[in-house]
């Protein structure tokens, strides 16, 4: 069993910067693959980034979103510069032990609550 519990989220102005963290229990975090989805008001939960050694990002967000981890505290990061109105949504940490279909909401066995990101125009 993980349990992953997210912060950093807020309301900023477009153009700005903002990181997540979510942070994991258990012993085995470096064997997990994380990602990170959204769901805006409205719309479906969309997938944004995954890790396991190297990134994997949606399209959307490539070279304005960065995601890590630091397998010491048992945490992953979503560094998100440059943001988009259109990036305003609750963002959702997922841990998935297969490391496969990254993108794929359903292939995540654990989820965070979320965090909120709201980006002003």
């Amino acid at each position: 069993q993980v349990q992953l519990v997210e912060s950093g989220g807020g309301l900023v102005q477009a153009g700005g910067s903002l990181r997540l963290s979510c942070a994991a229990s258990g012993r085995t975090f470096s064997s997990y693959t994380m990602g990170w989805f959204r769901q805006a008001p409205g719309k479906e939960r969309e997938f944004v980034a995954a890790i396991w050694w190297s990134g994997t990002y949606a399209d959307s967000v490539k070279d304005r979103f960065t995601i890590s981890r630091d397998n010491a505290k048992n945490t992953v990061y979503l560094q998100m510069n440059n943001l988009k109105p259109g990036d305003t949504a609750v963002y959702y940490c997922a841990a998935q032990r297969r490391g496969s279909s990254l993108t794929i909401s359903d292939a995540y066995d654990y989820w965070g609550q979320g965090t909120e990101v709201i980006v002003s125009s």
